[in-house]
């Protein structure tokens, strides 16, 4: 008799939790600054936010735009501000926001410019890759 690949279905929780984990770290290696104190960030906030979904289960579709917003908080603290803008060349630099704050299909805009510049998980398209515009870290 054969083994079904995977014995144990993901259940839809673990799923949205594992691909909050990959976009986020995307765009952490966009912004070459996915080093592992960095990732550390990354998987302290899945530890929080699955006992959030298991508290609310209807959350489920907000993990993703909840964990690049604890990885953002945590790296202004320690780091400065990330990601940042690489819409707006002049002035100060500044960091995108996630938007929604709550909500499904979370997406970077600049509220300076006013522009969507990508979704979550897709900074490497609008920065250039890592190490491109807007990836480094800011004080």
């Amino acid at each position: 008799m054969e083994q079904p690949a995977f014995p144990h279905p993901v259940s839809p929780m673990e799923q949205a939790l594992h691909a909050a984990r990959a976009l986020v770290i995307a765009d952490l290696v966009a912004g070459d600054v996915a080093d592992a104190d960095v990732v550390s960030l990354v998987e302290a906030s899945v530890v929080q936010r699955r006992w959030w979904v298991e508290q609310w289960p209807e959350g489920v579709e907000y993990v993703a735009g909840l964990v690049a917003q604890d990885v953002q908080d945590s790296l202004l603290e320690r780091y400065g501000r990330w990601p940042l803008c690489p819409v707006c060349g002049a002035g100060d630099p500044h960091a995108l926001d996630v938007e929604p704050e709550l909500g499904p299909d979370p997406h970077w805009v600049c509220h300076k410019a006013g522009v969507k510049v990508s979704a979550v998980g897709s900074l490497g398209s609008a920065t250039g890759g890592p190490g491109g515009p807007g990836g480094a870290r800011a004080s």
